[in-house]
């Protein structure tokens, strides 16, 4: 059984990636899931205001677990096992570190579809994690994902198209 880390920043886009791993699952992928969301580390202005790092911590895992809970709510409504994590600090490397500890075998994340001018600029969580991580990544577009959902909805309705569309969203 792999195991396979889900990135996610809360975004429809991010459930791009649990909607392709549910398609695989549906065509008999046995897997256990991590889902994760690394957070920004705290700013000057953050830690002035606030005082105690403890606070800082709270509130980010806070904000990290609401951000993640769509992604849960999808994988568990599937009958999935998921476990969850928070981070704070650089989301490559976090994400490198949360699939070592957790023994991950892959991971996989949905493409935001920058160009790649504008994503060696700005710099790309893909594009970094394809570069450092130990594991396969597997990057989820928005256009592969509708295709291996629309494949597996055939194949679990008999070839007859099924409903839904998205993985039972």
């Amino acid at each position: 059984m792999l195991k396979i880390l889900i990135p996610t920043d809360g975004s429809e886009q991010a459930l791009l990636a649990v909607d392709h791993a549910l398609a695989l699952v549906n065509n008999g992928l046995k897997a256990r899931f991590v889902v994760a969301n690394v957070q920004d580390t705290a700013t000057l202005y953050e830690m002035v205001v606030a005082h105690d790092p403890n606070v800082l911590q709270a509130v980010n895992e806070g904000a990290g677990r609401d951000l993640m809970a769509p992604a849960v709510a999808l994988l568990e409504a599937a009958g999935q096992a998921v476990d969850q994590e928070v981070a704070t600090g650089d989301a490559a490397q976090m994400l490198v570190d949360i699939s070592e500890r957790h023994g991950c075998d892959a991971i996989m994340l949905s493409a935001r579809g920058m160009g790649s001018l504008r994503a060696s600029v700005m710099g790309s969580v893909s594009h970094e994690l394809l570069q450092r991580s130990p594991v396969p990544v597997t990057v989820v577009k928005a256009q592969e994902a509708a295709e291996a959902i629309e494949e597996a909805d055939e194949d679990s309705e008999g070839g007859e198209g099924g409903e839904g569309g998205e993985a039972g969203r």
